[in-house]
C-alpha cells in the first residue's frame, strides 16, 4: 500500500459509517422502529398518524436500518423500500426507479417524488440528465426516510401518483453529534461525515452538518472521479403553540456516472473490459471542444461527471391556532445548475467496419492518445463513443405548500391547501462523437484515416455532434414550468374504522423556448486549417428557435378506509385516480409549431387500486398489500432518440415484515408483479409484453446480531429475471446481491466498522440499450458494481 493510501486508510477513521456504526449502542433508541407498525408517519398524510391506524402504504427506515444493506450511493439505499425498483447503477446519481409495475419508459423518477423535509427536489423526477436524485444526498443529517406507495400520493403531492420517498432531516432535538471517515480498502474512497445539533437555549435548537469526499470511485475511470460534498443546517425557534425552522443547503459534487458499457449478453466481460469493474472514461480523455450553448467555441471538463452544484434556503412554520385550528407552511428556493458529462459507447463492433463508415473503403484506425500515439491500431472490435456533455444552465425553483387544518373533534379533521411551484429547466447538449479502442483501465482514442491517407479524425474526436445519431443532440432549452393545486382532505373515525378522502386539483403552464441543431464550418482549434470534422460542425439554432406555449390540468383524488380489527390487527382498502404533468420530455415532437401540446400528451393519468393488511405480534409485524393500477405514458429516451405512447396495466403483492429474536432483528420485504403493456400507439406489436426491465420479484432481506461491543448483519437485495426491451427478446437473469457489515465499539464513544457492498462479486444487469442478442453477443449495459470493501472509524460526542 503506498504512503498515499495509507493515509487515507487513517484519516478515513472517521464517513461513511455516519451511516454504519454504533448499532448495539443506538438499540434502546429504536424502541418504537421495533414497534414498527406503531411508528407516527408525516409524509402523505393530513396529519401525524401510525403506520397501523393509516390507510396507506407507508414505511419509514432509520439511517441506521438503512446503512445494514451497505448503500454506496443514495438510490442503492432505495432499494430496501417495499415495492420500489431503484436500478442504481449509474453511479451517484441518473438511476431510474419505479414504483409498483408503474413504468420507467425513459429514465428518473417519472411516477415517484424525491423530497426532502417535505418539498420535492425537483419538480418533475425524470427530467433528461436532470434526474432529482442527482441533486441529493443521504448523509449523517438525516433521521428517517419515510415512503409511502400507492394512490395515497396522488393527492398528498403533484406529479407523484405512484409515491413519495422523502428524506427528513434532524433537527437538534438531542444534544448529539458524530464525526466519521470511511475509506475504500479496495476501491479508491476518502469520504468524512459530521453532524451536530443541540438546544442553544430552552427554545431555540439547531443542527449542522454534511460530508466531504474524493476519490477515483468504485471503477477505474484513471483520475479522481468523485470530489465534493455537501453541508445542510437549520435552526428551529420553538413557541408554546407551535415552531419556525429555517433550512440551507449547499451541494456541490462532482461524481462520475456510469451509462451503459459493452460486455456480452449473458453478462461476461469482454477480453481488456471487466463489466464490474472497467468503465469506458480514461485518464487519455479528459476533454472535449465543443460549440457551447450560444454557439462559442468552449471546452468541456470529462471529469464534471454528474456535477450538482445547489444552493437552498427554506423555511417551515407549523403552529396550533385557536378553535382547534393549526396552520403549516413549507418554502424552499433552490439555485440550481451544474453540468452531466459522461460516455456512452453508440456502437460497438468490428474496428474495421466503424472505420469504413467515417472514411470509406480501406479506412485505417491508429491510436491518436497514449504510449502508442501515430501507431496502427490492429484490434478486431473498437468502440464509436458519443459524449453525454449536457450544461445545466438553470435548474432552479421556488416551492410553497401551505396547508390548514381544523380539527372538528377528536376524530375529524378537515385539510385546506395550497401548493405552488416554479420550475426552470434550462440547459445545453454538446455532444461530439470519438472512436475508442474497447478496453478499459485507461482506454485509447483512435484516429481514422482514409484509404489514401487523409486524416477524418482529430485527435480521436471524428465529429462535433453526433451524425451517427442524426445530429439529434445539439439542443438548448430555456423554459420555466408553473404549478398550481388546491387540495382538500378528510378523515374521520367511525368506531374501529378510520375514513380518509382526499382531492387536488393541479394546473399549470409551460412557458419558453428551445432550439435543435445547425451545422457550419468553424474552425474549431484556431490553427487556421479546417479539417474534415471542422467542415460539419454542429452548434445550436439559436435564430431559429421554437415556442413552448401550453397549459395543461387534471384531477387526482383517493378515497381510503382502515378496519382497526384489534388492538394487532387491521386492514385498509383504497381507490385513487392520480396524474403527472409531462414536461421536457414533450420537446422535439409532442410540441406544436404554436407551443402548444394535445391533453392526452401534456398529462399522464394513473388509475389505483389497493387492499392492503397489517398484523403485529409480540416481535413481528407483517404489512401485506394487494395492489393494481393502470397507468398512461407519454415519454422520450435520448439514448434511443424514441418516443413512447402508450398505457399498462399492473397487479401484484407487496410484502414488508420486521422481526425480532433476543439479539437478533430481521427485516424483509418483497413484491410480486405482474404488469403488462396493454396499448401502444406507435409499436402496436408489444401489446401484451411485459415492460423492459419489469421483475416478477424483486427483494431485501435484512438481518443484524447485536452483541455486546457492537454488531454483525447480511443484506441481500435481489431480483429475478427482467427482459431488456419492450420486445422481449433479451432477457436478463436474476441475481442476488449480498452485502455485509460488522460494527464494533472500541471505546463507549468510538466504533469501527467493516462493510463489504457485493460480498460474492455478483454480476446483475440492469439495463441495456439492445433488446435482441447482435450477432457479434456484445451489448451496451450498465451492471452492478463489483465487491467493494469499505473501513470506518465513527466518534459520537454530547
Amino acid at each position: 500500500m503506498t504512503t498515499h493510501n495509507t493515509t487515507l486508510y487513517l484519516l478515513s477513521a472517521l464517513a461513511l459509517a455516519v451511516s454504519q456504526g454504533l448499532y448495539a449502542q443506538e438499540a434502546q433508541q429504536e424502541t418504537e422502529a421495533k414497534k414498527g407498525l406503531e411508528t407516527i408517519v408525516v409524509t402523505g398524510v393530513p396529519r401525524r398518524t401510525t403506520i397501523m391506524a393509516s390507510s396507506v402504504s407507508v414505511s419509514s427506515v432509520s439511517l441506521n436500518e438503512i446503512q445494514v444493506a451497505t448503500p454506496r450511493s443514495t438510490a442503492e439505499a432505495f432499494r430496501i423500500i417495499p415495492g420500489v425498483r431503484s436500478e442504481s447503477t449509474g453511479g451517484e446519481g441518473n438511476a431510474n426507479i419505479a414504483v409498483r409495475g408503474l413504468p420507467v419508459a425513459s429514465g428518473g423518477a417519472k411516477f415517484l417524488q424525491l423530497q426532502e423535509d417535505g418539498l420535492p427536489i425537483m419538480q418533475f423526477g425524470d427530467v433528461a440528465f436532470g434526474n432529482a436524485d442527482i441533486f441529493m444526498r443521504l448523509d449523517s443529517t438525516v433521521q428517517t426516510v419515510e415512503s409511502i406507495r400507492g394512490g395515497s400520493a396522488s393527492t398528498a403531492a403533484s406529479d407523484a401518483p405512484g409515491g413519495i420517498i422523502n428524506i427528513i432531516s434532524k433537527t437538534g432535538e438531542e444534544e448529539s453529534g458524530s464525526v466519521a471517515t470511511t475509506i475504500g480498502l479496495d476501491y479508491d474512497s476518502l469520504r468524512t461525515d459530521f453532524e451536530y445539533g443541540t438546544y442553544l437555549n430552552d427554545s431555540v435548537r439547531f443542527h449542522v452538518g454534511g460530508f466531504i469526499r474524493q476519490g477515483e470511485g468504485p471503477r477505474e475511470a484513471g483520475y479522481t472521479a468523485n470530489k465534493g460534498g455537501q453541508i445542510k443546517a437549520n435552526l428551529t425557534k420553538e413557541f408554546d403553540s407551535g415552531y419556525v425552522r429555517l433550512y440551507y443547503k449547499h451541494l456541490d459534487d462532482q461524481s462520475i456516472g456510469y451509462l451503459p458499457m459493452p460486455m456480452y449478453a449473458d453478462g461476461s466481460s469482454i477480453k481488456g473490459f471487466d463489466a464490474q469493474t472497467d468503465t469506458p472514461h480514461s485518464a487519455q480523455f479528459l476533454s472535449t471542444t465543443r460549440l457551447d450553448g450560444n454557439n462559442q467555441i468552449s471546452r468541456g471538463d470529462m471529469r464534471n461527471g454528474m456535477n450538482p452544484q445547489v444552493d437552498a434556503v427554506g423555511f417551515e412554520a407549523v403552529f396550533d391556532l385557536d378553535n382547534d385550528w393549526r396552520i403549516e407552511n413549507r418554502f424552499r428556493k433552490s439555485s440550481v445548475s451544474g453540468n452531466f458529462t459522461s460516455l456512452i459507447p453508440a456502437e460497438v463492433g468490428n474496428a474495421g467496419d466503424i472505420a469504413a463508415s467515417i472514411a470509406g473503403s480501406g479506412a485505417t484506425l491508429n491510436y491518436a492518445t497514449g504510449g502508442s500515439k501515430g501507431q496502427a491500431f490492429t484490434d478486431d472490435l473498437a468502440m464509436r463513443i458519443h459524449t453525454f456533455d449536457v450544461t445545466m444552465n438553470d435548474f432552479g425553483s421556488i416551492v410553497n405548500d401551505l396547508k390548514l387544518t381544523k380539527e372538528l373533534s377528536d376524530d375529524t379533521s378537515v385539510t385546506l391547501g395550497y401548493y405552488a411551484s416554479s420550475q426552470t429547466i434550462s440547459m445545453s447538449w454538446l455532444w461530439n462523437s470519438y472512436l475508442m479502442e474497447l478496453k478499459g483501465d485507461n482506454a485509447a482514442l483512435l484516429d481514422v484515416f482514409a484509404q489514401n491517407g487523409d486524416s477524418y479524425s482529430d485527435s480521436g474526436l471524428y465529429a462535433y455532434g453526433t451524425p451517427f445519431w442524426g445530429n439529434c443532440c445539439q439542443r438548448n432549452y430555456d423554459t420555466d414550468y408553473e404549478t398550481r393545486a388546491p387540495y382538500v382532505a378528510f378523515s374521520t373515525k367511525l368506531g374501529d374504522v378510520s375514513i380518509d378522502a382526499s382531492a387536488r386539483y393541479d394546473s399549470g403552464e409551460a412557458r419558453g423556448t428551445y432550439a435543435g441543431a445547425v451545422t457550419s464550418t468553424v474552425d474549431m482549434n484556431r490553427d487556421g486549417a479546417i479539417s474534415i470534422p471542422e467542415q460539419n460542425v454542429a452548434g445550436i439554432d439559436i435564430s431559429n428557435p421554437s415556442i413552448v406555449d401550453y397549459d395543461w390540468s387534471y384531477t387526482s383524488y383517493s378515497v381510503g378506509a382502515n378496519y382497526q380489527i384489534d388492538s394487532s390487527l387491521a386492514a385498509f382498502a383504497r381507490i385513487s385516480q392520480g396524474g403527472r404533468a409531462n414536461a421536457d420530455r414533450l420537446l422535439f415532437g409532442k410540441v406544436q409549431a404554436d407551443g402548444s401540446v394535445a391533453d392526452e400528451d401534456a398529462v399522464d393519468e394513473v388509475n389505483q387500486y389497493e387492499f392492503g393488511v397489517k398484523k403485529r405480534f409480540d416481535s413481528l409485524s407483517v404489512f401485506a398489500t394487494a395492489f393494481y393500477a393502470e397507468t398512461e405514458e407519454q415519454n422520450f429516451e435520448a439514448t434511443s432518440q424514441k418516443f413512447f405512447d402508450r398505457e399498462y396495466e399492473a397487479k401484484g403483492i407487496e410484502l414488508e415484515s420486521t422481526y425480532f429474536l433476543d439479539a437478533w432483528d430481521f427485516r424483509g420485504n418483497f413484491t410480486w408483479t405482474d404488469a403488462e403493456i396493454a396499448k401502444d400507439a406507435l409499436i402496436p406489436e408489444v401489446v401484451g409484453n411485459t415492460p423492459r426491465r419489469q421483475a416478477d420479484f424483486i427483494y431485501s432481506l435484512m438481518a443484524r446480531y447485536n452483541f455486546n461491543k457492537g454488531s454483525a448483519g447480511m443484506s441481500f437485495i435481489g431480483t429475478t429475471d427482467a427482459y431488456a426491451q419492450d420486445n422481449n427478446n433479451l432477457k436478463f437473469d436474476g441475481y442476488t446481491q449480498v452485502n455485509g457489515f460488522v460494527s464494533y465499539d472500541l471505546t463507549e464513544n468510538l466504533n469501527l466498522a467493516l462493510n463489504v457492498n457485493n460480498l460474492f462479486d455478483t454480476v446483475g444487469i440492469t439495463e441495456a440499450e439492445e433488446g435482441s442478442v447482435p450477432d457479434n453477443n456484445i451489448i451496451r449495459a450498465r451492471a452492478i458494481n463489483g465487491r467493494t470493501t469499505s473501513l470506518t472509524l465513527k466518534y459520537l460526542f454530547n
